[in-house]
């Protein structure tokens, strides 16, 4: 029985960076030997076992075979017999079908460490083509670290488009690779890739027609500008997608990837509204309350700061300070400090009427204030 780290462990700490999560194989065990070393079985697809000690996990040494159309369909065959270099050939890139033994020893049977150096995404073996979700994962992981996907790779994946392996993809999968994708340094670099391969027109056929457009080139620069900010993801989603044309299209794309309402909410806000943010320096008093309460800023006040830092990076790199920002926050503090209580108890003829006229003179005043 031997054990050894594998994956994305042994690739993060050659590339000099830390090291979050360690994965490792065991080689030459079976399910019962495992539990008799005290392991804890988890997972119904394939054997991994939590180790006794440090929880962390570990997956017997396996192969797959292809069965069916998709990314599920796999049989896994994991027994003592199963080698480790078995194991490491059904990866996807040679970047993470490295592995290191007990002693620290580098296992490299596809040239990993080298395609490191060189900045490439090369696939392992041509099994790459039988699951789709890889090219997700190679347009996810140049975002991460700004590789290049190597000319064979980029062939097989469009091979792999046109034989309709991404129309197998579901939303939930494809929104959680895209979600991580937008969360790494170089967002851009991931869509770059998915219209490379041809896979963004069948998963996200609005984006594609988004980027092949004039808006394209503001779009990324703008999605860029969001992740240099270290923007939360709901900013960044709503970022890019404030350049689709019009609220139906953001909806119709939210639907299809099933985003989170988080950010589904902000983007369809930010494709409404953002126009008006822009404006909002002249725009007159009860336009201004308007603004407020259409954003439901009062009950919702930290994506109301979510909506102006979407539209601030929707200019794009070095526009330079954005007046609204303070503006608007402004606005919501004063339109916060009416006492809608206070005022409920004069019992008015007309409760919401008499609450948005002291709203309304709020900002009167605060529009005086301030010489606008």
């Amino acid at each position: 029985m031997k054990v050894y780290v594998v994956g994305g462990a042994v690739r993060d700490e050659l590339l000099g960076l830390p090291v979050k999560d360690r994965d490792y194989v065991v080689v030459g065990a079976s399910p019962e030997r495992m539990i008799e070393q005290g392991y804890m079985p988890v997972g119904s697809d394939f054997p991994v076992f939590l180790h006794p000690e440090t929880k962390e996990e570990h997956a017997l040494a396996r192969t797959e075979r292809k069965t069916a159309p998709g990314y599920k369909g796999f049989v896994f065959h994991a027994s003592p017999e199963v080698t480790l270099e078995e194991d490491l050939n059904r990866r996807d890139f040679t970047i993470n079908a490295m592995a290191k033994d007990e002693d620290g020893r580098l296992i490299d049977p596809h040239g990993g460490e080298r395609d490191l150096r060189l900045g490439l995404l090369r696939h392992v073996s041509e099994a790459f083509a039988e699951d789709p979700v890889r090219i997700l994962r190679a347009a996810r992981f140049a975002a991460r670290f700004g590789f290049a996907v190597a000319p064979g790779t980029m062939t097989l994946m469009r091979s792999m488009v046109k034989a309709g392996e991404a129309d197998a993809l579901v939303p939930e999968r494809v929104w959680q690779e895209v979600s991580r994708g937008l969360m790494e340094l170089k967002p851009s670099r991931m869509f770059e890739v998915l219209r490379a391969s041809g896979a963004l027109a069948r998963v996200l056929p609005e984006l594609e027609a988004l980027l092949a457009s004039p808006a394209g080139d503001p779009a990324i620069a703008a999605l860029d500008e969001a992740a240099r900010r270290k923007a939360p993801l709901p900013v960044r989603y709503a970022t890019l997608l404030r350049f689709l044309p019009g609220t139906g299209t953001v909806e119709s794309a939210s639907a299809r990837l099933k985003a989170p309402s988080e950010c589904r909410d902000l983007a369809i806000l930010s494709s409404r509204e953002c126009a008006r943010v822009f404006d909002s320096l002249t725009l007159p008093p009860e336009e201004l309350l308007g603004l407020v309460e259409r954003c439901d800023a009062l009950r919702r006040p930290a994506r109301f700061t979510d909506l102006i830092e979407a539209c601030d990076c929707a200019r794009g790199p070095g526009a330079g300070p954005f007046p609204p920002r303070e503006l608007l926050q402004n606005a919501l503090v004063t339109v916060q400090s009416v006492d809608a209580g206070a005022i409920a108890a004069t019992r008015p003829a007309d409760l919401p009427g008499a609450i948005h006229a002291a709203r309304l003179s709020a900002v009167q005043g605060l529009r005086r204030n301030s010489g606008a």
